[in-house]
């Protein structure tokens, strides 16, 4: 063999590894989205009649953008959640309203995301109707921020109720002027449920379910809300009115991170 034939040969090789170290990365970024375990529904599949606003799907929230991981606007649960919200849609219809979901699955990235959100302390834009009274700063001490968020694990969920028949929310554009959460309703972001003091995700203690600042006609629709939710197996967070898991949860340790879309669904029935 020559002594060129043995450098273009040297030259192939030396390509050929550059090509093969190269592959690696394109097949991990190749990598499929994961998929929802198979007992997790899109609550519409269970019960159409249940209203939903998911506000992460939106730029109306306390961070003020669409949030990670909210391809859809979709309410995706395990399955026991979402029969016991139809469970308790079924009550409620008979007296006139309707349950409202604002927020159900969430995925891990979506909750990076409200970290990554709470360290920008220069990000305000949202403050005077979410945290008016609160500091930046104090969102991680105070609990209204945290790593991991029991809504990854797919039974718990944020909701209202609606008096029907239901008005039409009111559309919200970025860069509105805000309205404090706690406001009087008429005043507030007008969203077409029900007045319970405050609004969803008010970051405030005004939020605690059983705060005695509430009191007359707004403390009876938490106290419905409530008790209809607890009658079919979900448990309140004593700090956030619209905030229920349903026990026994299904997945009580695995926190999930696929999108939420039809698609992390697709096949299901």
């Amino acid at each position: 063999m020559t002594r060129l034939s043995t450098t273009l040969r040297g030259l192939v090789t030396a390509f050929a590894a550059v090509l093969a170290v190269t592959a690696v990365p394109a097949t991990a970024q190749a990598r499929p989205e994961p998929r929802a375990p198979e007992d997790f529904v899109a609550l519409r599949s269970v019960d159409p009649t249940i209203i939903e606003e998911m506000r992460y799907a939106t730029a109306h929230n306390f961070v003020g953008e669409r949030v990670d991981g909210y391809r859809q606007p979709l309410c995706i649960l395990t399955r026991p959640a979402a029969e016991a919200l139809h469970r308790a849609q079924t009550r409620l219809l008979r007296q006139g309203y309707s349950l409202k979901v604002y927020d159900c699955y969430r995925p891990q990235r979506a909750v990076d995301h409200f970290v990554r959100w709470a360290e920008d302390l220069d990000d305000q834009k949202m403050k005077a109707e979410f945290y008016p009274e609160v500091d930046k700063t104090r969102l991680f001490a105070d609990g209204y921020i945290a790593e991991k968020s029991g809504h990854s694990r797919g039974s718990t969920v944020d909701l209202t109720l609606v008096r029907l028949p239901a008005q039409p929310t009111r559309p919200y554009h970025p860069g509105q002027t805000l309205v404090s959460c706690f406001a009087p309703q008429d005043e507030r972001f007008l969203d077409n449920s029900v007045d319970m003091g405050t609004g969803y995700d008010c970051f405030d203690t005004r939020s605690h379910t059983l705060d005695p600042r509430i009191q007359g006609a707004q403390h009876a629709n938490r106290m419905l809300l409530k008790d209809t939710l607890e009658d079919v197996g979900l448990v309140n967070l004593p700090e956030e009115w619209w905030h229920f898991t349903y026990r026994p949860e299904p997945h009580p340790d695995t926190y999930f991170d696929f999108p939420v879309s039809a698609k992390s669904l697709a096949g299901r029935r």
